[in-house]
């Protein structure tokens, strides 16, 4: 038979194909076919339990590695850290294993720090008080732990406090003369190893407002904005304004302050903030990234000059995104850039129930380790490594009669305020009065408040409290409670 012969015959009787010689020769082929797979899957499988063992042998000594790194995480986080008075303090770790992390862009890079850091207890002073009461107020720092004094540069009313030799300040007659002598008053300070504070007022200022109108803030109508008190505001988002508010500064560093502080750094509170048209700047950022903004800026321009920069903000924000957005302060994104932040977390000035404190005026301790435990938590969220701003509070010396639940505040109350801050693991703090009415009682001096933190008792750990859920309403009921010495517009 021939090979073309072999084939399938399609026509037999019973309609069933019958296979020629040619069905052997197929067998053949599918058996040989069959042996070289089985081989083939025996080899690779081989291969496969080689390779996996080899690996095994090689990561086994990396393991154990990486679960010695875990425990010592494990038995790190399990710690605690106690502040001066006791209170003992959880550290988060929140460290991951092995994983590198991207790169990222080091802010101010190539500065080189050469600035003193001092940990300041200090006291807020007018300018009339600096030029005329300083010996009293000397003497006070003198027989006490303080050691510094934040110095109004630029007040409320965005008046110049000397007679500052700053050309776009002449040109708008904001300087004064109420110190008469600026340079005496830095020597004897200086002379006295005490830490110099300028405070700024940022952006409450009514002569450059209403000296250069077209840096004011304008409602919709085209008049310009004004206060309960009818005072003029200039707008954060101009340019411009900050350039003032960085030159001012910058003539502070000239004069030898350690320090500049931006008080009102931020936006009005007032009511009639909803009819302010703030231009074509404001179609693009908000409150908040503008805030941010000039904070970068300022401590960019102003920290190659030897100076410290800080700011103060609402106690309110650390924990409120709602009063956050209002005046345009993020505690987190602020506390990136500056040297030092300084929430003014006054009693008097939280809404009832705020922190679960029924009022919180009459629990000066608590609401003050309250909010400087979400302050930590909130600074937490900074990666370990990046630029964080160190905590410096203002703390209330001063009764509070126009609120409707408040105590009467002396030594006893003042000091469990300075104790919350070492409790909750800070070491700053200011104290605030407008009157400079300090209490000195509340204070020990220099070598008791060394004593005392020396040798303090050995805390027993104490479970971190549960976290108490804020108002349900809205924080301070848009209310902001207000000294008569600090106006909260």
């Amino acid at each position: 038979m021939k090979k073309k012969d072999r084939y399938l015959d399609f026509d037999a009787r019973r309609k069933k194909l019958k296979f020629t010689a040619r069905r052997k020769s197929f067998q053949k082929r599918e058996m040989l076919a069959l042996l070289i797979l089985v081989i083939a899957l025996g080899l690779g499988t081989c291969v496969f339990f080689y390779t996996k063992a080899k690996i095994d042998r090689k990561g086994k000594s990396e393991l154990s590695e990486n679960q010695l790194i875990k425990h010592q995480h494990e038995e790190l986080s399990g710690r605690t850290a106690s502040g001066p008075y006791g209170m003992w303090i959880a550290r988060p770790t929140g460290e991951k294993l092995l994983e590198p992390e991207e790169d990222k862009e080091v802010w101010m890079a190539n500065f080189k720090d050469g600035r003193n850091a001092v940990k300041a207890k200090g006291i807020y002073i007018t300018a009339s008080k600096a030029n005329k009461n300083i010996d009293d107020l000397l003497k006070l720092v003198d027989d006490t732990e303080l050691n510094a004094m934040v110095i109004d540069i630029k007040d409320d009313d965005g008046r110049i406090t000397y007679q500052m030799n700053y050309q776009p300040a002449i040109d708008i007659n904001a300087t004064r003369g109420y110190i008469n002598d600026i340079n005496g008053l830095i020597r004897k300070l200086k002379e006295q190893d005490v830490y110099l504070i300028a405070r700024v007022v940022a952006f409450k200022d009514p002569v450059l407002a209403d000296k250069r109108p077209e840096l004011a803030l304008k409602l919709k109508d085209g008049s310009t904005f004004r206060d309960k008190d009818k005072l003029a505001w200039v707008n954060p988002y101009k340019k411009e304004v900050w350039d003032y508010l960085v030159g001012i500064a910058s003539q502070c560093a000239a004069l030898g302050f350690d320090e500049v502080n931006f008080d009102y750094i931020r936006f009005s509170t007032d009511s009639g903030m909803a009819n302010v048209d703030f231009g074509v700047e404001a179609s693009t950022k908000t409150k908040i990234e503008t805030i941010t903004e000039f904070v970068k800026y300022a401590c960019e321009k102003l920290r190659p000059l030897g100076i410290f920069v800080s700011a103060d903000v609402y106690g309110a924000i650390i924990s409120s995104s709602v009063d956050a957005k209002i005046v345009g302060q993020s505690y987190l994104e602020m506390s990136k850039y500056l040297d030092y932040i300084c929430p003014m977390i006054y009693p008097s000035h939280y809404g009832e129930g705020y922190y679960g404190i029924k009022y919180p005026d009459t629990e000066p301790y608590n609401l003050i380790l309250a909010a400087l435990d979400a302050s930590r938590k909130v600074l937490n969220q900074i990666p370990e490594g990046e630029h964080r701003a160190k905590v410096r509070p203002w703390l209330q010396d001063f009764t509070a009669p126009w609120i409707k639940h408040y105590i009467r505040y002396g030594s006893k109350e003042v000091r469990d305020q300075i104790e919350a801050v070492y409790d909750s693991d800070y070491s700053e703090w200011l104290l605030w009065n407008g009157n400079m009415n300090y209490t000195k009682e509340a204070l020990y001096t220099e070598e008791e408040a060394t004593i005392h933190y020396a040798n303090r008792p050995t805390p027993t750990p104490l479970p971190l409290p549960t976290s108490a859920p804020l108002p349900t309403r809205a924080p301070n009921s848009g209310k902001y409670y207000d000294s008569p010495w600090k106006s909260g517009n």
